[in-house]
C-alpha cells in the first residue's frame, strides 16, 4: 500500500456538505445546524456568501414587515447559518464527485476531498451570456448580463457607459435597467422578442415604476456594432424590418439556464425542461444521499422561493440522516406545451410540496388537468398566466399517484 503524498492532505468528513452559499444553501445549513447536525459545511467558489442578492442593491427583499435590499437580505441569511453552527468556507470550489457522496474540491488551502452522509446541491442559474445566444457582430466592450452589470456597479464600483440598451422585458430586466440607471446612464431601449399581449405585465410595471423607456416588442437584437466599444445594436423585428440603436451598453438579461455542471458530472438524471436535476417532492435527485434546492432547480425564482427551499430540504435531509428518509418510488411529471416546465418534476403519493410551473404563452382562464395513465387526478383553473411569471399547482392530488404507473402528464384545457 503506497503512502499519501505529503502535500496530500486526507479525505475529511462531514454530516452534510452544501454546495452553494447563496439563500437556498445557506437557509438549508441554518436549519440543519439550528436542528442539532453536528457537522454542516457550505462551500462556494465566490469570495463572499450569499448568492446573487450580494450585488442586488434594490428592495424587495426580506418581508412586508422587514422589507431588505438584497445585500441587506443575503446578510441576514449568512448571519443566520453562521449563528447556528454552519461552516461557510468560501473562495472553494467543489470539481468533481470522488464517490457517490464525496467532492474534490480545491481552495485557499489546496486541493482536499470532502465526504458527507448527505450532499445538498444550492449551486443556483445563471444568465445565457450573448455568445450562448448566438448574436453575431464584433466583439467590444460594454457587453454585460445582468450579474455582470449589477457586480461592476454596486461591487466594484466600474463605470459603464452612458446609453444603455436592455434585452428582455420581465422583472429582472427592469432591476437591471434601475442599475444602469444608478449609474448614471440613460436607457434609450428595452427590446424583447415577446409580442405586446406578452408584455402586459411588463407594460404595467413600466407605469407603476414610472419607467418612460420605449419597450420595442416582437424584436430581437441582430447584432453588435463598433469595434473597441460598443457604438449600436442592430434590431430586427419579426416583420423583417431592421433598424439601430446608438449605444455603448447592452445588458442581456433573462434566459437563465441552471448550474448544472456538477449534477451532470455526477451522472444525475436532468429535467428536460428546467435542465436541472429531477427531483421529487423531498428535493432528492436521483442519486440516493443527493439532494437539490434553489434555482439550479427551476431558473429562476425569487430568493425566497430559494430559502424556503432550502428549508423544505433541510427537513428532508433531516430525516435521511435519522433512517426514517430512504428514496421513495416516484414517477416522471411532464408538461405538454404551451407550459415549459415543471418543478418538483418527479411524484411519489406522500409528496404534498406544491408544484411550480411556467409557460411560453400568455393563458387566460385555462384548466389545468393532471392526468397519469389515462387516469383523471385533478383540475385546476387560472385566472391568467404570463410567460416568466410562475404559476402553482396544488399538491392534493398526489395520494391518488400510481408509483407503479407510468407518468403524470400535466395539460391545458381552454382558451
Amino acid at each position: 500500500m503506497s503512502e499519501r503524498p505529503p502535500h496530500e492532505r486526507p479525505p475529511r468528513d462531514v454530516d452534510v456538505l452544501i454546495v452553494g452559499a447563496g439563500p437556498a444553501g445557506l437557509a438549508a445549513a441554518a436549519r440543519l445546524a439550528v436542528a442539532g447536525v453536528a457537522r454542516v459545511e457550505v462551500l462556494d467558489r465566490e469570495q463572499h456568501a450569499g448568492g446573487v442578492p450580494r450585488h442586488c442593491h434594490h428592495g424587495g427583499f426580506g418581508t412586508w414587515t422587514h422589507p431588505l435590499t438584497g445585500p441587506g437580505y443575503a446578510r441576514l441569511v449568512l448571519g443566520a447559518a453562521v449563528r447556528a453552527g454552519a461552516v461557510v468556507r468560501t473562495g472553494v470550489t467543489a470539481l468533481d464527485w470522488a464517490g457517490p457522496l464525496a467532492l474534490n474540491t480545491v481552495g485557499p488551502q489546496g486541493p482536499e476531498t470532502v465526504r458527507a452522509a448527505a450532499v445538498v446541491l444550492a449551486t443556483g442559474a445563471r444568465e445565457r451570456p450573448r455568445a450562448a445566444r448566438l448574436v453575431p457582430g464584433t466583439r467590444p466592450d460594454g457587453v454585460y448580463t445582468t450579474g455582470e452589470l449589477q457586480q461592476a456597479v454596486h461591487l466594484y464600483r466600474q463605470r459603464i457607459g452612458t446609453r444603455v440598451v436592455v434585452v428582455g422585458a420581465e422583472d429582472v430586466s427592469y432591476a437591471a435597467a434601475d442599475t444602469a440607471r444608478a449609474a448614471g446612464a440613460e436607457v434609450v431601449a428595452m427590446v424583447t422578442e415577446f409580442s405586446c399581449s406578452q408584455t402586459t405585465a411588463a407594460r404595467a410595471r413600466q407605469a407603476r415604476l414610472g419607467h418612460r423607456v420605449p419597450l420595442l416588442t416582437d424584436a430581437t437584437v441582430a447584432e453588435l456594432l463598433g469595434h473597441g466599444r460598443l457604438s449600436g445594436v442592430r434590431i430586427r423585428h419579426r416583420d423583417g424590418r431592421t433598424a439601430q440603436l446608438a449605444c455603448d451598453t447592452v445588458v442581456f438579461t433573462g434566459d437563465f439556464v441552471p448550474d448544472h455542471e456538477l449534477a451532470r458530472r455526477g451522472g444525475l438524471v436532468l429535467d428536460p425542461g428546467t435542465r436541472g436535476p429531477a427531483v421529487d417532492g423531498t428535493l432528492h435527485t436521483s442519486r440516493p444521499g443527493v439532494f437539490a434546492a434553489g434555482s439550479v432547480l427551476h431558473p429562476v425564482e425569487s430568493a425566497a422561493t430559494a430559502t424556503r427551499e432550502g428549508a423544505h430540504v433541510a427537513a428532508a435531509v433531516r430525516e435521511l440522516l435519522a433512517g426514517v428518509g430512504q428514496p421513495r418510488a416516484a414517477v416522471p411529471i411532464l408538461v405538454d406545451s404551451p407550459l415549459r416546465w415543471i418543478a418538483p418534476n418527479r411524484v411519489a403519493p406522500d409528496d404534498r410540496r406544491p408544484y411550480v410551473l411556467r409557460t411560453s404563452e400568455p393563458l387566460h382562464r385555462a384548466v389545468l388537468h393532471v392526468v397519469q395513465d389515462g387516469r383523471l387526478l385533478h383540475r385546476e383553473g387560472l385566472r391568467e398566466a404570463l410567460p416568466n411569471r410562475t404559476l402553482t399547482l396544488t399538491a392534493r392530488w398526489t395520494h391518488l399517484v400510481d408509483a407503479e404507473g407510468g407518468p403524470v402528464r400535466v395539460a391545458l384545457d381552454g382558451p
